[in-house]
């Protein structure tokens, strides 16, 4: 996503891990944002356990490349948005996301016009989700909380009406987002990307039927509040992704992340809830495929 650092393509790969016995999914990745070709992470992935992947959007550019990308390759699918970021961007004008120079302030009717575009994309056949959208109020401050709430408001709309997942990014932001899509009503399929919430949150979600994708941090020393929610949340509604080239899981962290790594986060995962990989693996791959309806 656009608003992390990129610091992490300065450092060395890491090894490829053993492989999985039973294949899954990354529910979502940014390959535009890797330093390799896709023919490339599609090969170190599938060499792992690894065959599908989910390539998500966070502004426009991305997310055309998005769509174009998952029509070329038969094993990545796409999801489109316009990041939570990204909204007060558009309305207020501010330094550049990932995709170009400084941006103007176009207000409201400049949001309006790109999330056309945004309901456009994700028309398509290739498109199985909406996302990563929802709030972020860790790097967005008061003033941009405003067009983020429309902006999800909006994204919320886009997944209704063409019935795709919505992919959610939600940092410091839990109440608001749940509140959020209660009030608007929620799609039949919600996913929390790069899940930061703890147990009892995981539970309410799991009572609301959402999705939790968990990423590298669940394997970080200080995040045994992932780790307490792998436990809890039905295993029916686990999915698991890179975020790459960020959040690369212990003992890589702070070296460029990629799908051929989730194995790692598996593995994590399985410990945190206490049974076999292969068990873990196979309800995950049956999740992601449910999800994105491939």
């Amino acid at each position: 996503m656009p608003t992390k650092n990129g610091t992490a393509g300065q450092k060395s790969a890491p090894p490829a891990p053993e492989p999985l016995r039973v294949p899954v999914a990354d529910s979502h990745t940014h390959l535009d944002m890797q330093s390799t070709t896709v023919s490339k992470a599609l090969a170190q992935a599938a060499a792992v356990g690894v065959d599908t992947l989910i390539q998500v959007g966070c502004d426009l550019p991305g997310s055309r490349w998005a769509a174009r990308t998952a029509a070329e390759y038969e094993r990545i699918w796409a999801t489109v948005a316009l990041h939570p970021n990204e909204a007060p961007r558009i309305v207020h004008g501010a330094a550049a996301g990932s995709h170009g120079g400084p941006q103007p302030a176009l207000g409201l009717t400049g949001l309006d016009t790109a999330l056309a575009e945004i309901d456009a994309l994700a028309a398509l056949p290739q498109v199985r989700g909406v996302g990563e959208t929802g709030l972020d109020y860790f790097r967005t401050g008061p003033e941009g909380v405003e067009a983020q709430q429309y902006s999800f408001r909006r994204h919320i709309a886009i997944a209704k009406r063409h019935g795709k997942a919505l992919v959610i990014h939600d940092r410091e932001a839990h109440e608001d987002v749940l509140r959020i899509l209660d009030e608007e009503g929620a799609p039949d399929t919600v996913v929390f990307h790069c899940y930061s919430g703890d147990a009892a949150m995981a539970e309410v979600c799991a009572a609301h039927g959402y999705y939790l994708s968990f990423a590298g941090t669940v394997s970080y020393k200080n995040a045994q509040n992932l780790r307490d929610a792998v436990a809890v949340a039905p295993l029916d509604r686990l999915l698991v992704e890179t975020d790459a080239p960020f959040l690369t899981p212990v003992p890589y962290r702070g070296r460029p992340n990629a799908p051929y790594l989730i194995p790692v986060t598996v593995r994590a995962m399985a410990a945190a809830r206490g049974i076999d990989e292969d068990t873990l693996a196979a309800a995950i791959a049956a999740n992601t495929a449910k999800v994105f309806g491939y």
